[in-house]
């Protein structure tokens, strides 16, 4: 008996301890376009499962272009204003060399999420990008 009592408390406390998808991160940086350019660039980034959301606000009828370029194990996909990444739909999506850009329907603040594949982020894998986002 006390061995099925051990035994039941044992998967009950397996089933609260965190996973390693608890520890993912998922930092959130506001773009701002310095005084008089259209465009901003940066370079970070990512471990296993980590991502970055990128915020931006722009009006309906700009035009938008994202650039991502270092490793080919990172994407990209871009949201609409109050969509929430791993929830909505994404306008877009590219990679590493697979540029986007499109006519913006709405004005408000998009999120471009910047994440690893999921073979790479599986592994663990640690991979550096630059992205560029210009609004016309």
């Amino acid at each position: 008996m006390k061995r099925a009592r051990f035994l039941a408390l044992a998967a009950a406390l397996a089933v609260a301890m965190p996973t390693a998808s608890g520890a993912d991160k998922v930092t959130t940086t506001p773009v701002q376009f310095a005084r008089g350019t259209s465009s901003f660039s940066t370079t970070h980034s990512l471990q296993g499962y980590d991502s970055v959301n990128y915020t931006l606000a722009a009006k309906a009828g700009q035009s938008m272009r994202i650039s991502l370029t270092g490793n080919s194990n990172v994407g990209f996909n871009i949201y609409a204003p109050d969509d929430i990444p791993g929830v909505a739909t994404a306008l877009g999506s590219g990679s590493e060399g697979q540029d986007w850009h499109g006519v913006l329907s709405a004005s408000g603040t998009y999120t471009v999420q910047v994440y690893q594949v999921r073979a790479a982020a599986r592994r663990g894998s640690r991979a550096t990008y630059a992205i560029s986002f210009a609004i016309h």
